[in-house]
């Protein structure tokens, strides 16, 4: 039953979309946090130490910052989806999924980095899907470049997921080498600008240097996985696994700009989780990021698995865990 509503395009949708964020986001505004002591918080990236100087010491501000931040990016999942319609069937499911996979940590519902550097991604994403037959040399796979590497300005872990563009090079075009050497340098642009504003500036570029460096093969404080979570996030793994394996059956059927959809956010998921295994430096907050590709995983399966009682089931064993869990964080 609740798959069934959640799954409808009716402004009755919106409204519980709204009311579900407002829901998993009551303890944040009630009792906000300061943020933790991760890389990114001791050696922050210049656009994070800038939006850290704007919204001031109180964490309320960044918790309203964060709550905005969230609301566009989940704009952006249903509209992505929508344009390009690689899932074949226009939904807000998105959204509720993407909500529901970083409700799993309350403790990541306070200013940080990553959800502006998601932000930046989903619109980069969009930028590569839309060089999809573009004729001529597709200078958008250097705004998706320059895009991401603005968003690492403020998580400086986004700047691997350029290797998104490369792959939508080879996914999307005839693997032009104008088109690969515009994206490297789409790359490498806001670092240029920022190595010149910090000179003319007569700031320290071997600490800017050291703070690249550190946020992106430094250590971070370690987090430390309650019961509850780890029973959620397996729960969520197995989903998952579901999901990827009905995928796997399902691609090749599907329409040739949606399959090589799917192929992207497989690789924008496989980059994640390798990153989160393979960096220090990277820890739950990389949630913000998986849970963008995890999401469209989970709507493909729930949307179209014949047999639509486990998929109920597992959708409302989903959300009764993440209530829980946002419960347990009052106490």
């Amino acid at each position: 039953m609740l798959l069934k509503v959640f799954r409808g395009t009716t402004p009755r949708v919106i409204v519980l979309i709204i009311l579900m964020l407002g829901a998993l986001w009551i303890r944040a505004f009630f009792d906000p946090q300061l943020p933790g002591n991760a890389v990114y918080e001791t050696s922050p990236m210049p656009l994070y130490m800038i939006l850290k100087f704007l919204l001031g010491v109180h964490p309320l501000p960044g918790v309203i910052f964060s709550f905005l931040v969230l609301s566009l990016i989940l704009f952006l999942l249903i509209n992505f989806n929508t344009t390009v319609f690689f899932i074949n069937e226009r939904t807000f499911f998105p959204a509720v999924i993407y909500l529901l996979f970083n409700a799993l940590f309350p403790e990541n519902q306070v200013l940080n980095p990553v959800l502006p550097a998601s932000l930046f991604l989903m619109l980069a994403l969009i930028r590569i899907m839309d060089a999809y037959r573009k004729p001529g040399i597709a200078y958008n796979f250097f705004d998706a470049a320059i895009i991401i590497s603005i968003g690492s300005l403020f998580y400086a872990n986004l700047l691997w997921f350029g290797l998104l563009v490369i792959i939508g090079i080879s996914l999307l075009r005839t693997g032009s080498i104008k088109e690969i050497a515009i994206s490297v340098l789409g790359l490498a642009t806001p670092y240029i600008v920022a190595v010149g504003l910090f000179y003319v500036l007569g700031m320290d570029l071997l600490k800017f240097f050291a703070d690249i460096k550190f946020n992106l093969f430094g250590e971070t404080t370690g987090f430390t996985f309650g019961r509850l979570t780890i029973i959620v996030l397996i729960y969520s793994a197995l989903m998952l696994l579901i999901s990827l394996g009905f995928l796997m059956m399902q691609l090749s059927s599907k329409k040739i700009k949606s399959r090589k959809t799917f192929y992207l956010l497989l690789w924008g998921f496989g980059i994640s989780v390798a990153l989160y295994f393979a960096l220090p430096s990277v820890s739950v907050e990389m949630i913000w990021i998986t849970a963008i590709p995890a999401s469209y995983f989970l709507v493909h399966y729930f949307v179209f698995a014949r047999k639509k009682i486990f998929p109920e089931i597992a959708f409302t064993g989903f959300l009764l865990l993440v209530v829980l869990i946002q419960v347990f964080s009052f106490f």
